[in-house]
């Protein structure tokens, strides 16, 4: 019902509070408030991916082998971990951390950004993404819950992507794009405070209807486990899906940051192309269960990269400086990457029983986990 769609869009209203922001501010942060070397944050976050190769899968198969609390599969994990992750979150923009030595400053970056990151969001977004398999059955509910988390992403991305701009820039008396590091560190709180209360929302309005009986049996070694994954060739398709959405979504949102600070030396009209980005995303919501129904989710999802594609090429060699031009490429892109974006979180609800059919076993938690590593 609506109540387990409006829930279930406020989990990635929280969990995009902390993870649109680090994706998008905290490369700023780390470079021009405490000054870290680009070439330094590159290596720190690679790293961080390899401890999450351990992290995630190690949190599916938690997930997947610990008796239910009473509150469900999932569901426990959102109570459990909602102030954790908030507070990891928090932790990487403290400002005042930019007078300190070098080597501090690194370990600061290093200690608190895998607190976040490969501990404290991987134990709350494995089980929030594996949930949707047990909210229902049905295809169609499926596809409408991914609808809804996409929409409360894009609900997200836009509070962050219009307010973030106009709190942490400013122009100095010289005309330069300059950032205020104390900012950084107010919006980190705000938007932890921000985050319990989405995730305290999903909580108290999803419920968990699906039980599947645990059967008994023999604990399988790891390379059991992957090769039943490796042999699911709907799984490596999304992940490699995701990996060219990721790349296109991501880079284009912490390269604006750059492109606006540095070549069209406007910060503030930051805030007006995110709304543009995120409000054809928020255009298509409405339209999506029946693009999905009429064309096809695969279909529908491989024209919208296309046409993302053909204008980012467009972008590319035009070597856009003019705004308003501009604004409108990067409306038509994020139309295509938002179509598929909107139904990707349908597709592995099915992936996961798909698994199931093929292995014979249950692993909710475990192939969500495979393919949130592939996203981080």
């Amino acid at each position: 019902g609506i109540r387990d769609k409006i829930g279930y869009m406020f989990g990635d209203f929280g969990n995009d509070f902390s993870f649109i922001f680090a994706s998008s501010y905290l490369m700023v942060f780390y470079t021009k408030v405490l000054g870290i070397s680009g070439f330094a944050v590159g290596i720190l976050f690679m790293g961080s991916r390899l401890v999450d190769a351990v992290t995630d899968v190690t949190m599916g198969r938690i997930v997947d082998h610990m008796q239910p609390a009473r509150d469900g599969r999932f569901r426990s994990w959102i109570r459990r971990m909602c102030v954790p992750v908030a507070v990891a979150s928090t932790l990487m923009y403290l400002y005042f951390v930019r007078d300190w030595a070098y080597w501090a400053r690194l370990v600061y970056a290093s200690v608190t950004y895998l607190l976040w990151s490969s501990f404290c969001y991987t134990a709350i977004n494995i089980p929030y993404g594996s949930m949707a398999s047990v909210i229902s059955p049905d295809v169609k509910d499926r596809a409408s819950l991914s609808t809804f988390r996409s929409i409360g992403a894009s609900l997200a991305g836009l509070v962050i992507g219009v307010l973030v701009p106009l709190i942490v820039y400013e122009t100095d008396p010289a005309g330069n794009q300059i950032v205020k590091p104390m900012s950084f560190t107010v919006t980190a709180v705000a938007f932890g405070i921000l985050s319990v209360g989405c995730y305290a929302l999903c909580y108290f309005l999803c419920r968990e209807r699906v039980a599947f009986d645990k059967k008994e049996e023999k604990r399988e070694g790891i390379g059991v486990m992957l090769r039943g994954l490796g042999q699911n060739r709907p799984l490596l398709a999304l992940v490699c899906a995701a990996l060219v959405l990721l790349l296109a979504t991501l880079l284009g949102q912490t390269m604006n940051n750059y492109l606006f600070l540095d070549y069209f030396k406007n910060a503030k009209m930051l805030s007006a192309v995110n709304v543009v980005s995120i409000g054809g995303t928020l255009l298509l919501a409405p339209f999506i269960s029946t693009i999905a129904s009429r064309f096809g989710k695969k279909e529908a999802g491989a024209l919208g990269m296309l046409l993302a594609g053909v204008v980012y090429l467009l972008l590319f060699f035009l070597r856009v400086r003019n705004i308003p031009l501009f604004m409108v490429l990067l409306f038509l892109g994020t139309l295509g990457t938002g179509l598929f974006n909107m139904i990707i979180w349908a597709f592995i609800t099915d992936i996961i029983d798909y698994q199931e059919i093929a292995t014979g076993r249950r692993e909710d938690g475990t192939v969500y986990a495979v393919y949130s590593f592939a996203r981080k």
